[in-house]
């Protein structure tokens, strides 16, 4: 069954089972209802086809709308594939930094490695859309710059972070986060999505944490 079709019939049912009965929250709800479609869709689509081969008329048609529609909600397909990630992933980027902000308070090896762990955990649950976002940064120079300030504002999630390396090195400290942002998101890409990493899963859990436990602690510790 293809992307298109089960998005049809999945929000089929939604709508039947899921349309407010109050006048006033109606157009406001079917609104966030269309949004959600057209991102849940577009996320199935690309997933299942590549960026460059998904149209804007694919995703509309498979949310059951028009494609002006679309245009009420997103500029294009590089401004839906943006937003897949910050509102339709769960949990958010951010989130994962922020658990992360918190781990740091603690600073102990340990509790790092577990969370290493549930950054993969969240890689893995999201790994079908990986290669959409890299071909997209190929294709769609306009895609560069929200790629670049996504990554950019996960520093922003741990504020407790950035205070123990103090004003004079914050520009250091969110490099030191991008930089694990990125090796993890490579990583996980060889080793998951391409295969061409042969690792157990614990065993990249305790090298990444060897490598970025001392890496990640501030001046003071």
């Amino acid at each position: 069954m293809s992307a298109s079709v089960r998005c049809n019939r999945r929000y089929a049912v939604n709508q039947i089972h899921g349309v407010p009965r109050t006048k006033p929250t109606l157009r406001v709800e079917q609104k966030r209802q269309t949004r959600r479609r057209l991102l849940d869709c577009a996320r199935e689509l690309f997933a299942a086809n590549g960026y460059a081969a998904v149209k804007i008329e694919d995703i509309a048609s498979a949310a059951g709308c028009s494609r002006a529609t679309f245009y009420l909600h997103f500029t294009g397909k590089t401004d839906i594939l943006r937003r897949i990630g910050s509102e339709s992933m769960d949990p958010r980027p951010v989130s994962v930094y922020a658990d992360l902000d918190a781990v740091l308070d603690n600073a102990t090896r340990e509790e790092f490695t577990q969370w290493i762990e549930r950054a993969i955990d969240w890689f893995d649950r999201n790994r079908a859309i990986l290669p959409a976002w890299d071909e997209a940064l190929v294709l769609e120079p306009g895609f560069r710059e929200p790629a670049r300030e996504a990554i950019a504002a996960l520093p922003d999630a741990m504020p407790s972070y950035l205070a123990r390396w103090g004003a004079d090195r914050e520009r250091e400290a969110r490099l030191r986060i991008q930089l694990l942002v990125t090796q993890l998101e490579r990583f996980f890409t060889r080793w998951a999505v391409q295969g061409t990493i042969e690792i157990s899963r614990d065993e990249a859990a305790t090298v990444l944490t060897d490598i970025w436990f001392p890496a990640l602690m501030p001046p003071q510790a």
